[in-house]
């Protein structure tokens, strides 16, 4: 019987292909490339990698060409309002990469002062189904120009009065004149799966692989923080840090009334939670990073 290989969509290019990349280098996966460089195989697991545009990943992975696929939330989401399917991709889980927002933007001699503002507008968008379904949640009636590219140019053309479109920095936005005035949908990287299912062994692979993710993105913001602190102190130190577990509490030779606590804090710890421990009594505090962790 042949080798049954997990298959993987991401974007071939962009923000969210060196995300990609990335999130699975960390995983401990190294992607062999063949020279058109839109397919690649894991060495380390049986994965198969296949890069395609964004838009093209969520079909593939509900046609069942991919088995799970990495893609913009906003992708998906548009993809789900725009496509009935029988039996479409599901999510898994947000990757908290290839963040950005889906917004309304408008001339900058506008003064908005609200989404009624855009009644009877036209509005010219790569979105419409995000676009029209904000639209309506706000009880607004408006003409939803579809457009491929070069959204933002829309209104000097006369093609539309407004813009929806992703907004990374806005330097697009104001080079033509246009300012964000709403939020229409906050995107990141998701990953999502066939809902037909998989066979055992693919199954077994994918356990595998989110073991690793979940891990991966478990220890991004999480630190290993150590530090010296009267024992008296272990309840108000251990109430205060973020996110952290149960500490491990060690004896200090010589010193009766210190200890040594060690803890795993599942949240960033700034300067200010290090003057806060400080002020509790800690001392010698090191705060490291977590390079993997797994549950």
């Amino acid at each position: 019987m042949a080798e049954q290989r997990l298959r993987i969509a991401i974007q071939k290019s962009g923000r969210l292909s060196e995300g990609s990349i990335e999130l699975l280098k960390s995983c401990g996966l190294t992607i062999s490339r063949g020279k058109d460089k839109l397919y690649g195989r894991v060495q380390e697991m049986p994965i198969d990698v296949l890069l395609l545009r964004d838009d093209d990943i969520p079909e593939f992975v509900s046609d069942d060409a991919c088995d799970i696929g990495i893609v913009g939330q906003n992708v998906f989401e548009e993809e789900r309002l725009a496509v009935t399917r029988e039996a479409p991709a599901r999510e898994v889980r947000t990757l908290g990469f290839a963040r950005c927002k889906l917004m309304l933007a408008a001339p900058k001699d506008w003064s908005f002062d609200g989404a009624g503002m855009l009644a009877g507008k036209r509005i010219a968008t790569s979105y419409p189904g995000l676009t029209k379904a904000w639209l309506e949640s706000h009880g607004v009636s408006a003409c939803v120009v579809t457009m491929k590219g070069s959204v933002e140019v829309a209104p000097r053309l006369k093609i539309a009065d407004a813009v929806c479109d992703i907004v990374s920095t806005g330097a697009t936005l104001d080079a033509n004149g246009l300012k964000p005035v709403a939020t229409v949908f906050e995107s990141q990287a998701l990953l999502i799966r066939n809902a037909k299912g998989f066979s055992a062994a693919k199954q077994a692979i994918f356990d595998a692989l989110m073991k690793r993710i979940n891990g991966v993105l478990t220890s991004r913001d999480a630190k290993y923080v150590m530090m010296n602190a009267p024992r008296s102190a272990i309840a108000a130190i251990t109430e205060f840090l973020p996110g952290a577990e149960a500490p491990t509490i060690l004896d200090l030779a010589g010193n009766p009334d210190k200890v040594a606590i060690h803890m795993v804090c599942r949240e960033s710890v700034f300067w200010d939670t290090l003057e806060e421990l400080k002020k509790l009594g800690a001392s010698a505090i090191l705060v490291l990073p977590i390079e993997k962790m797994m549950a």
